[in-house]
């Protein structure tokens, strides 16, 4: 997937079991306006980054409701401020187009949501983090499986842990870190 901006393949019994690739993406003309400190040139805007909601992989995380719904409110308050959202879901055979889409809406800040908090959302933020975006995690907008049997932390301490780094990553010339869903501010200010 060479050029793609978020090559992520995730290991199950260290074999490659999936990747991302871009789904869709709902935006209407004037994408919302922002201070961000992302050093990509020309990319004010912020979108909504929603990481494999879907029922195959969200359906027996732990706190499962609790982010659906954290997520949808998300979706719907971008939505109103409008803001893109976009929808990226695991694929075997597609490349992604997403660094196309993000650079096409002039977006230098995505604020993360999703699953699985220990690959798709990890990789995602460490892959938009080293290109030069800002990133902004949503601390109860994600979930994992529990991995327990394979010799992983229980997700809980995995969605802890990942939001304590998330919470102290810095860069020059980037804002990173977590926010509570009530206090996502699409505006680029958390």
């Amino acid at each position: 997937m060479t050029g793609a901006l978020f090559d992520i393949v995730a290991l199950k019994d260290h074999r490659p079991y999936l990747r991302l690739s871009l789904s869709w993406v709902e935006t209407e003309p004037g994408v919302s306006k922002g201070e961000t400190m992302t050093t990509l040139k020309d990319r004010p805007n912020t979108a909504l980054l929603v990481v494999d909601v879907q029922n195959g992989v969200v359906g027996g995380t732990p706190k499962r409701d609790l982010v659906v719904a954290n997520v949808g409110s998300l979706v719907e308050r971008a939505r109103r401020e409008r803001v893109p959202v976009i929808w990226v879901q695991h694929s075997d055979d597609k490349e992604t187009t997403l660094e196309a889409v993000l650079s096409g809406l002039r977006v230098g800040r995505l604020v993360v949501v999703g699953a699985q908090t220990d690959a798709c959302i990890r990789s995602t933020l460490h892959g938009a983090f080293v290109r030069g975006y800002d990133a902004t995690l949503v601390s109860d907008a994600h979930t994992t499986e529990d991995q327990t049997a394979w010799g992983a932390p229980p997700p809980d301490q995995v969605i802890a842990h990942t939001n304590l780094y998330w919470t102290y990553q810095t860069a020059p010339g980037r804002t990173v870190g977590t926010v509570k869903t009530k206090d996502v501010d699409f505006s680029g200010t958390s």
